[in-house]
């Protein structure tokens, strides 16, 4: 079987470290298949028909039976024609010559050519992709069926690099959850070092894993699969491409990449609204920055504020931060001297927080937690709520306590701000957890729980993280 070693035809022939990287072999075979599969041949009409619709050409030979089309099509392979149906009139079929048969399939127009997922500008460019398809699934049916089994995915250079790198990055600011024993003396057992402790003790290694962002891809040019090193054949939606990162597989491929998708800054168009773990691998950092600036801001002069976070600031202001950031991410200015009112700045991070696809605290344990503070003993909440934590993605646990320890620090300030723990968990109990169903009745019946997870979380901030 032949190999090629030109990396550059699948535009994957990146390297974090350009002496350390080398190009895996692309695997051939299946390219040589799609240049040996039929060509189309269009079977024309030799006359003209009233009833052709006005986006189909010559090809179309009116209400015909399928037997006459068999006699048309006979001994030409790759040739085609478009018949309408006798049994349902008004109905297209589309005859197709191919391994000595003629294939029927109803044929389908929405300002797109399809009779299955794929939509093509024309006729031919369907029937083309068609043939390939057709010739490469008869031809390779048992190699397409293996060769997933031997994937060069996790011996591709770029990948492994980059991958050492954004696990050190990421662990060197990160805090390990910590598992606790709650006990009715309000002591607690911990088979973790306190976090007062744990500077002192050496660094573990940790990963936030984030899932590929595959969306159907049309390929220019020759590509091969970053996973099994197979050619991506076909004329149009070859594979798939994640949006996040750029990896580009089959699509039954996507099916067995791992979740350790490190996300190209240049694909990241916004900071608002972007997922949570997306943001953070894309910016090497363990917190998104906007939390960080925010936060920072808040400390610096607007702990003292009276209703911190409860009072809203001006929104077409809180618009000009988000703006900001999404435009300049960690440039972005949010010192006094842009914004002198410091409920802006609070106004920001909550509509951060609150804009998030998946929320700080996820949807899949959204019903946990509610779970947890209907709870009527005390230690049990707590250990309930603190099973919720250790289940959450590492960038939103990481969220959220650096979050809940500056909303304790809020607190030891109640005197001059009027915000305890409790008023804090009706601000944030609706924008750090929302439930699955964007259902107003279940948002309303859950007020109550969700303040008080909050409320829990920044009381004992230093016993739950």
């Amino acid at each position: 079987m032949a190999a090629s070693s030109n990396s550059s035809l699948s535009g994957s022939s990146v390297s974090s470290d350009p002496d350390d990287y080398q190009p895996p072999i692309w695997k051939s075979y299946l390219y040589q298949l799609q240049q040996e599969a039929p060509r189309p041949k269009r079977i024309t009409c030799p006359q003209e028909m009233e009833s052709r619709p006005k986006y189909y050409g010559r090809e179309f030979h009116g209400m015909i039976s399928r037997e006459y089309a068999d006699e048309l099509l006979a001994g030409k392979e790759g040739a085609y024609l478009i018949r309408e149906s006798q049994r349902q009139p008004g109905t297209h079929t589309l005859a197709l010559s191919f391994g000595h048969q003629t294939l029927n399939y109803r044929l389908f127009y929405d300002g797109k050519h399809f009779v299955g997922e794929k939509r093509f500008e024309s006729v031919h460019d369907l029937v083309t992709d068609a043939l390939i398809t057709l010739y490469i699934e008869t031809k390779a049916a048992e190699y397409i069926a293996k060769m997933t089994t031997n994937p060069i995915y996790e011996h591709l250079g770029y990948t492994s690099l980059l991958k050492d790198k954004m696990v050190h990055r990421l662990s060197r600011g990160r805090t390990e959850p910590r598992r606790v024993t709650f006990q009715s003396d309000d002591r607690i057992s911990s088979p973790v070092v306190r976090r007062s402790a744990l500077k002192d003790t050496p660094e573990k290694l940790s990963s936030y894993e984030k899932i590929h962002n595959f969306k159907v891809h049309t390929f220019r040019g020759p590509h091969w699969c970053e996973y099994c090193a197979n050619f991506m054949w076909g004329l149009i939606a070859q594979g798939v491409r994640c949006s996040d990162c750029g990896l580009n597989v089959h699509k039954q491929c996507s099916k067995l990449v791992p979740s350790d998708c490190q996300p190209d800054l240049r694909r990241i168009k916004k900071v608002y609204s972007c997922d949570l773990t997306t943001l953070v691998k894309a910016h090497n950092t363990t917190r998104p920055m906007v939390v960080d600036m925010c936060i920072r801001e808040i400390e610096l002069r607007g702990m003292k504020s009276e209703g911190l976070y409860r009072v809203s600031g001006f929104s077409e202001h809180i618009e000009d931060v988000r703006l900001a950031f999404d435009r300049d991410g960690e440039k972005a200015d949010i010192s006094a001297s842009a914004y002198a009112d410091i409920n802006i700045i609070a106004g920001a991070l909550k509509l951060y927080l609150r804009d998030l696809p998946i929320p700080v605290i996820t949807f899949d344990l959204y019903s946990k937690f509610i779970q947890a503070a209907k709870l009527p003993n005390a230690e049990s909440r707590l250990e309930a709520i603190h099973e919720g934590l250790l289940q959450l993605p590492p960038a939103h646990y990481e969220t959220l306590r650096y979050l809940m320890a500056h909303l304790k620090r809020v607190t030891t300030f109640e005197k001059y701000n009027l915000m305890n723990a409790e008023n804090l968990g009706i601000v944030f109990g609706p924008t750090l957890m929302q439930p699955p169903e964007q259902n107003a009745l279940t948002t309303l019946n859950d007020m109550r729980q969700q303040k008080l997870v909050v409320q829990l979380m920044i009381e004992h901030e230093d016993v739950l993280f």
